[in-house]
């Protein structure tokens, strides 16, 4: 993909958009795809507008009945085993692992296992080797014994592909922590990072929000380099307990692998020679940082791996237990916990309330729910109860920009983010709140950010701007999934309908990210979607963006985006995209039907005025014949992401909150269709 970046204000398409070229074939669907047999009762007298509208009401009953007294929704966040099983390998670092989470914990962690004895990171994705291993070591923990069955079955799979050295780093320090793996043997990453001015490559600033909140700490954990006596051995998961490490093979030293593993070694060096006056001021730095950017409820921006690790660094550097800052530190962890009816413990790597709670709001107001619904006005008096006004990280490039904006969580004051910002700004347009000059200042300075935020290149990324530094992913130390932030489609496009809405579709930031938008479309039509899976996800975003920004709907970039969602239909009127998309091409655009896929190629298709073709009717169909009888639909698959591939996430809310959009706006329309043509208004504006 490529992007402009010359900051041209001037249309500035790219060839393959503007000479129309045909949409490449994408291979065909995997055979291990299944998909349910086609909706074969129609509705009621063939009537899938009055199906739709039925479908729609139950929805918004379902919907409506989950929203909290103050005002807010959030859906369960599930990822994979690895947060459960690291969760008690802190506890047990800690001493504090009681017989009632360990049991729960393992619970779940059993009930996740797959028959070849393996865990996976998304539902009915391949086994992955460091969620097996950790997930091995915690109901070791547990006691479950190792010539268990299930337990043997684990083992022997993870042998098969290497055993603990074919693992990832942070697999690997966790593992340190016990004695079960040599920290000489990892990766380096000294605590003198702190001390990078903002300008000096690889500085802790060149690094996306969630990966330096877990590096900084993790400095101090690597220069402590801690050991706690192991409760057993874990000899059966190396290929030869002998020699656990085999031989490393050295890069070419042309090569950029080649340069960081050399600088990799030498920091080893380094380690051993460290002055200790440097090293420990470093660490002192390191502490104060962390602590700083400690939120109100003991929590580390509102994520759990960062706040896991920020408590192992304190405590190595002597805060015990009952510190303030440790006591809220875990008293945060435990709000993470899911507790299931069955007794088990599931622990969220992140909670999504705003981001849950803008969503709905903006699915039930175009489903046609009044704009002074008391659900619709709690919801926006929560939302601009959670405004994030003072400076974070992000100040640190755009020092002279204002604050303003909404985080993903509860609390979360350092990190606000671009994605949810347009989104709660596009919800509250939607309600017809009672102090509507407040409404007014807060989205004003919400766009004001994230006007902002634009990167260079003119597209916008999640929490930084410019956050593309080349370097970081190099580093042998970043071994899973991004630690950088550069723009994507799906954020760029979520910005670009946000400032169409506010009647900012003339302006030339707008302008130069719809360049950048038409600039990434992928010779097949589709777009790259960065946090949801994936190409379904990121055209879903983009094409509503593009029309209510002014792109006619018989634009060519339009046109060759609504083949490809034809071409990618699934028999069953569907759409479904599986993870493994990410990097295997005969995945893009196929997988089992979801509610949420579905739901963003029909808003895509919706927007680019295909409503009463039969792809979008057959879309419909499959959503209304799959609604459950209360009003939801069932969707086991993953279909959002943390990192693409490396870290996927069930959002439960996906599943309610976007196929009610779609079907509110196939009965009712888009609210802000009128902007396209030129006509001003904004639905429950007072």
């Amino acid at each position: 993909m490529t992007a402009t970046t010359d900051g041209s204000t001037e249309a500035a398409y790219p060839r393959a958009v503007t000479e129309g070229r045909v949409t490449p074939t994408i291979s065909a669907a995997p055979k291990e795809v299944r998909t349910a047999a086609a909706p074969d009762a129609r509705p009621p007298g063939d009537d899938v507008l009055t199906a739709a509208r039925t479908a729609a009401e139950r929805s918004v009953e379902h919907l409506l009945g989950r929203q909290d007294p103050q005002g807010w929704w959030k859906g369960d966040l599930a990822t994979n085993v690895t947060m459960d099983a690291e969760d008690l390998l802190l506890r047990q670092f800690l001493s504090i692992l009681d017989d009632d989470t360990l049991r729960a914990a393992a619970l779940f962690i059993r009930g996740e296992q797959r028959a070849d004895g393996t865990w996976a990171t998304f539902h009915g994705g391949p086994g992955d080797l460091s969620a097996t291993i950790e997930a091995y070591v915690a109901l070791r923990l547990a006691g479950d014994l190792p010539d268990a069955p299930h337990m043997a079955r684990a083992a022997a799979w993870v042998r098969e592909r290497g055993g603990i050295a074919a693992s990832r780093v942070f697999t690997r320090i966790w593992l340190a922590l016990f004695g079960w793996w040599k920290w000489d043997d990892l990766p380096e990453l000294p605590p003198e990072l702190m001390f990078f001015p903002k300008w000096v490559p690889l500085n802790i600033y060149d690094f996306g929000c969630w990966a330096r909140q877990t590096i900084v700490p993790l400095t101090v954990v690597s220069a402590e380099r801690p050991v706690r006596p192991a409760p057993f051995p874990l000899d059966e998961l190396h290929t030869d307990p002998a020699r656990p490490v085999p031989p490393a093979r050295p890069a070419p030293l042309v090569s950029w692998d080649g340069v960081f593993q050399r600088l990799d070694r030498g920091l080893h060096l380094y380690h051993k020679v460290a002055p200790r006056r440097l090293r420990r001021l470093a660490m002192d730095s390191a502490a104060r940082w962390i602590i700083e950017r400690q939120e109100n409820d003991g929590c580390w921006g509102g994520i759990q791996p960062p706040a896991v690790y920020s408590v192992i660094a304190l405590h190595l550097l002597g805060y015990d237990l009952d510190h303030p800052v440790m006591r809220a530190g875990l008293a945060s962890l435990d709000r993470f916990a899911v507790w299931r009816e069955d007794g088990a413990r599931m622990i969220e790597a992140c909670q999504s309330p705003v981001w849950d709670t803008c969503l709905a709001t903006v699915a039930l107001a175009d489903a046609g729910v009044s704009p002074d619904h008391p659900a619709l006005v709690a919801a926006a008096g929560w939302m601009l109860d959670e405004e994030v006004r003072r400076p974070g990280d992000w100040a640190v490039r755009k020092p002279e920009l204002p604050p303003g904006g909404w985080a993903f969580e509860f609390q979360n004051d350092n990190y606000p983010d671009i994605d949810d910002t347009a989104e709660v700004v596009l919800a509250l347009r939607r309600v017809r709140h009672p102090d509507p000059e407040r409404v007014e200042a807060a989205v004003r300075r919400g766009v004001r950010w994230n006007l902002g935020m634009q990167s260079r290149g003119g597209g916008w990324g999640a929490f930084d701007a410019d956050n593309t530094s080349p370097f970081p992913n190099r580093l042998p130390f970043c071994d899973f999934g991004e630690v950088i932030d550069p723009p994507s489609a799906d954020v760029t496009a979520h910005v670009v309908e946000m400032l169409a809405v506010e009647g900012r579709a003339d302006d030339p930031r707008t302008r130069r990210g719809v360049q950048w938008l038409l600039a990434e479309q992928e010779p097949f039509g589709a777009w790259f979607g960065r946090w949801g899976v994936n190409y379904v996800y990121g055209t879903g975003s983009v094409v509503p963006a593009l029309i209510a920004a002014g792109i006619p709907a018989g634009h060519p970039a339009v046109r060759r985006a609504v083949d490809w969602l034809r071409s990618v239909q699934n028999a069953d009127g569907g759409w479904g995209e599986d993870l493994r998309s990410y990097h295997e091409p005969k995945w893009i655009g196929r997988g089992e039907s979801t509610a949420s896929q579905t739901a963003w190629a029909l808003l895509a298709l919706l927007a680019a005025g295909e409503r009463d073709t039969e792809a979008v009717t057959r879309g419909v169909r499959w959503l209304t014949a799959t609604q459950r009888a209360d009003g939801s639909w069932d969707e086991p698959w993953f279909t959002g992401t943390g990192f693409p591939w490396d870290f996927s996430i069930n959002y439960h809310l996906y599943r309610q909150v976007f196929p009610l959009t779609a079907l509110g706006r196939y009965v009712h329309g888009d609210p802000f269709a009128a902007l396209a043509d030129g006509r001003p208004g904004h639905p429950g504006k007072v």
